[in-house]
């Protein structure tokens, strides 16, 4: 049985998560193993420092979080709705389960916009990239995401950038954004309208604490995330050292499929995904390629995500825009749904009525209301 609460778990994730004299890898070591020493029992010691992986000096500095957990968590969560972004930890529904796959999970993530719920793709590559670079990364983002797929990418110039814009520009596309900074930092500076338009239709996430600097080390770190949310990782032209094979290599310890897009042998920006290709990844030659390889769970999963379309496209216009803006967890009481929506809160109670009634939302005290989704 726990002897933390869940509010004390969640404070001490948070606050640990908010130490910047904390490595990262120290944070989720922590947070994997709260019991072993924030129990109130165990003293900071070398053995328990061993036994949790974790230099002695760390652990001391989490051992001087612990006293003010509270105060430092309800601080930052006041920050977070002041930058109009979402907190979930570890063990929260709405925590992406496919970061349970890392061996060191993120305890904390911000979230700006709402994770899409259907299966995605990670494309990666250089930010050097020329013409030849930025159309193939259009290309493959466009197509998978016209089949249904999420595409995820770090919002870094290049092929980043290129894979986000495509995938907004795409009917129905949606796209998350892995930061390797606090998200609500201005980085890569000029890009504030692309992510207001990839918050609009998708998620920019972070695990970083808010106000984090664009540090060197970051990025190694969040490529983590970004080959956990994928459930195949596409290179378009990346150097023989670069984070974009690091962020390869993190997929293939995943289990996840790895395609590289096949550069001109004296590019040196081509040279790391082609070396991919000689050491057994996919040839990303066209993303039809890609469409008939996936596992038959995510062709399900696209096929729900068709058919969800289909039967929004059945529903009232009324209907459907409120459905696009309600949160499968976070409820939301009619009045302000109905500010969202700019329609009379009567029309809404109404719509509301019929959607539970058809099993699209669900209705709980206040009452309060979220949408009804099948999880990937």
């Amino acid at each position: 049985m726990s002897i933390l609460s869940t509010e004390r778990e969640r404070d001490i994730k948070i606050a640990i998560n908010r130490c910047l004299e904390l490595s990262r890898d120290s944070v989720c070591s922590l947070a994997l193993n709260l019991e072993s020493w924030a129990n109130g029992r165990a003293l900071p010691s070398a053995s328990l420092a061993s036994e949790l992986g974790v230099p002695p000096e760390q652990l001391q500095r989490a051992f001087e979080v612990l006293p003010r957990a509270a105060a430092v968590s309800a601080f930052e969560l006041e920050q977070a709705r002041s930058a109009d972004c979402q907190v979930w930890v570890s063990g929260d529904p709405i925590y992406p389960p496919q970061l349970g796959d890392l061996s060191l999970p993120p305890p904390v993530i911000y979230c700006r916009g709402r994770m899409p719920a259907r299966p995605a793709v990670a494309i990666v590559g250089s930010r050097r990239a020329d013409a030849y670079g930025i159309e193939a990364a259009a290309l493959f983002a466009s197509r998978l995401a016209q089949a249904g797929l999420g595409i995820v990418s770090g919002l870094a110039r290049g092929v980043d950038t290129a894979a986000h814009r495509s995938a907004i520009s795409s009917s129905d596309g949606r796209t998350v954004a892995v930061l390797g900074c606090g998200i609500d930092v201005d980085y890569p500076r000029g890009s504030r309208k692309l992510r207001e338009q990839i918050a609009e239709q998708g998620a920019i996430l972070s695990e970083l604490p808010l106000g984090a600097q664009p540090l060197p080390q970051n990025f190694p770190v969040r490529n983590r995330i970004i080959a956990a949310l994928g459930v195949v990782t596409i290179v378009v032209q990346a150097a023989l050292r670069s984070g974009s094979l690091i962020t390869a290599r993190l997929a293939l310890e995943l289990g996840r499929d790895v395609w590289a897009v096949p550069g001109r042998i004296f590019d040196e920006r081509s040279g790391g995904a082609n070396a991919l290709i000689w050491d057994g990844a996919y040839p990303a030659l066209c993303p039809e390629h890609l469409l008939e390889s996936l596992p038959q769970r995510v062709k399900d999963a696209l096929r729900f995500v068709d058919e969800s379309k289909n039967n929004l496209d059945q529903l009232g216009e009324r209907s459907a825009r409120l459905l696009e803006l309600m949160d499968p967890s976070d409820p939301i009481a009619a009045d302000p749904l109905a500010q969202l929506a700019g329609v009379p809160v009567h029309e809404v109670l109404a719509s509301l009525l019929e959607l539970e009634i058809d099993s699209r939302v669900r209705r709980h005290p206040g009452p309060r209301y979220t949408k009804i989704v099948t999880r990937i």
